[in-house]
C-alpha cells in the first residue's frame, strides 16, 4: 500500500483522536461542574449533553462544508473549532458561556464525523479501505484512552481540575491544524464538484501509479451515469430509500446499546456498583484501554472477515454481556468488580463490531454524489440518539434501577442481531462505484 496514503490518512484520522478525546473528558469533568456552579440533575445532564446537540447539529450540517469547499478546508475549520473551544472551556467562568462553547465543539466533532470518514474512503485503495476508514474510529478509542488517563492523572496529582481537563485538548488540536495543510484534495471530491479533471489525476497518480487512469475513468463513468446537478439527488429517494435505511439503523443500534451512556457515566457507574471515586476513575480508564485493543484487532479483520461477519459476532457478545450486567445490579449485593470484567467484555465486543464497523460502513454504502448526505444521515442519528440518552440518563439513573436500563440496551441488541441477520448487505472488497450499482435501485 501507498505510503502517501496511509500517511494521509493517519493525519486525517486524527480528527478522530480529537472527537474522541472532546466527547469523554466531561466525564471527568462533570460531577465538579455540578459543583462548581450548583447544578441540578436537569442542569448536569444539559450540560454533559449540550456537546452532543451541537455534534447532531455539525453531522447534519457538515455536508455542506465538504461539498462546497472541499474535505480538506472543512477539516481545517474542524481544527480551528476545537482549538479555539478546547481553551475557551477552560478559562470560562460562567455557566452559559460554557455550555455555549461545548456545543461550538460538538458542532466540530459532528463535523469531522462526516468530514474525515468520508475523505479516506474517497483515497482509499479497495482492498485495504476498511483499514484505512477504520484509522478514524481507532483515533476516536486511543483519544478516549487519553482523556481518561488524562483525567485520571489531573484527579491524582491536580486535586480534579476540571479546567485542565478541559485544556488539555488545545495541543493536539493545534497539531491537527498544522498537519492538515499537507494532505491533497479527495480527487473525487474535484471531480465531482469543481470538474479539475488534471488536479484530481496527479493525486489519484501518488495514490496509484499503475492503475490511476483507469481509477479515474471509473469516477469520470460514474459521475456521467449521475444527474448534473448532484443538489438535486434526494438521500430519501426511491433509488436511494434502501440506503437511507441502512444508514439510519446501523447508526440507531449504535447508540442504543448504551456506548455513551457507559463512557459518558463510567465513574458514576461505578459508584453505583460500589466503588470509591478514586476506583471508579481507573476503572474508568480500564475501559478505555480495553476499547483501544479490540479496535486495533478490529483493524486487523475487518478487511479479512468482513463487515457483517463482525457485527453477528459482536450482537451475540453484547447481548450476553448486558444481560450479565443487568442481572448483576438485580443481586444487589454482587461483587462489583463483576461489573467491572462484564463491561470490559461489553466493550471489546462493542470494539470489533459496532464501534469498527459504523463509520467504514456508512463511507461505504452511498454513490460518490450524495456520499457526504449519507454520511450526514447516518452521523446525525447517531449523534441524535447519543443526546438523547446522555442528556436523559442521569434522570434515570436516578429513578430506574440499574437492572432494567441494561437490560433495555440488551434488548435493543436482540434487535440489532435481527437486523444484521435480515438487512445488511456485506461490502468488504468492493469498488465504490460496483458498490453504487449492487445496493441501489434504478
Amino acid at each position: 500500500m501507498n505510503s502517501k496514503v496511509i500517511t494521509w490518512s493517519v493525519i486525517t484520522a486524527l480528527g478522530g483522536f480529537l472527537f474522541g478525546f472532546d466527547t469523554v473528558v466531561v466525564s471527568g469533568a462533570e460531577q465538579a461542574l455540578q459543583h462548581y456552579w450548583h447544578l441540578g440533575n436537569f442542569q448536569q445532564g444539559f450540560t454533559v449533553a449540550i456537546a452532543l446537540v451541537g455534534t447532531m447539529v455539525g453531522a447534519f450540517g457538515g455536508r455542506m462544508p465538504a461539498d462546497k469547499l472541499g474535505r480538506k478546508a472543512a477539516l481545517m475549520i474542524v481544527a480551528f473549532i476545537f482549538l479555539v473551544t478546547s481553551l475557551g472551556t477552560a478559562f470560562a467562568t460562567d455557566w452559559y458561556l460554557f455550555v455555549i462553547l461545548r456545543f461550538i465543539g460538538g458542532l466540530g466533532i459532528g463535523a469531522s464525523s462526516v468530514i474525515a470518514p468520508v475523505y479516506i474512503s474517497e483515497i482509499s485503495p479497495t482492498s485495504f479501505r476498511g483499514r484505512l476508514v477504520i484509522l478514524f474510529q481507532g483515533n476516536i478509542v486511543f483519544g478516549i484512552v487519553i482523556a481518561l488517563l488524562s483525567n485520571y492523572i489531573i484527579v491524582l496529582s491536580y486535586h480534579g481540575s476540571w479546567r485542565l481537563m478541559m485544556a488539555v485538548m488545545a495541543a493536539p488540536s493545534l497539531l491537527y491544524l498544522i498537519l492538515l495543510r499537507f494532505v491533497p484534495e479527495s480527487p473525487r471530491w474535484l471531480i465531482l464538484h469543481k470538474a479539475r479533471y488534471d488536479d484530481a489525476k496527479e493525486t489519484l497518480r501518488l495514490i496509484d501509479p499503475n492503475d490511476y487512469e483507469q481509477e479515474m475513468q471509473s469516477i469520470v463513468n460514474s459521475k456521467n451515469e449521475e444527474v448534473k446537478d448532484s443538489s438535486s439527488e434526494k438521500i430519501f429517494s426511491k433509488r436511494y430509500r434502501r440506503l437511507a435505511w441502512l444508514a439510519f439503523l446501523i447508526a440507531f443500534f449504535n447508540q442504543v446499546s448504551g456506548i455513551n451512556a457507559i463512557l459518558y457515566y463510567a465513574p458514576s457507574i461505578f459508584t453505583l456498583a460500589g466503588f470509591n471515586k478514586n476506583d471508579s476513575f481507573s476503572a474508568s480508564f480500564y475501559l478505555g484501554v480495553v476499547n483501544f485493543v479490540f479496535t486495533m484487532l478490529a483493524i486487523f479483520l475487518i478487511d479479512r472477515a468482513g463487515r457483517r461477519k463482525l457485527m453477528l459476532i459482536g450482537s451475540y457478545g453484547l447481548i450476553l454481556s448486558l444481560g450479565l450486567v443487568s442481572y448483576c445490579f438485580h443481586l444487589k449485593n454482587a461483587d462489583g468488580h463483576y461489573v467491572i470484567w462484564l463491561l470490559m467484555a461489553y466493550i471489546a465486543f462493542f470494539a470489533i463490531s459496532q464501534g469498527a464497523v459504523i463509520w467504514v460502513f456508512l463511507s461505504e454504502i452511498f454513490p460518490n454524489q450524495v456520499r457526504a448526505k449519507g454520511q450526514s444521515l447516518g452521523s446525525f442519528t447517531h449523534w441524535f440518539m447519543a443526546t438523547v440518552i446522555t442528556f436523559l440518563f442521569p434522570a434515570v439513573r436516578t429513578n430506574i434501577p440499574g437492572e432494567y436500563i441494561f437490560m433495555f440496551f440488551c434488548g435493543m441488541m436482540v434487535l440489532q442481531l435481527l437486523f444484521v441477520w435480515r438487512m445488511m448487505p456485506e461490502t468488504k472488497g468492493k469498488s465504490l462505484e460496483n458498490m453504487e450499482r449492487s445496493l441501489t435501485m434504478h
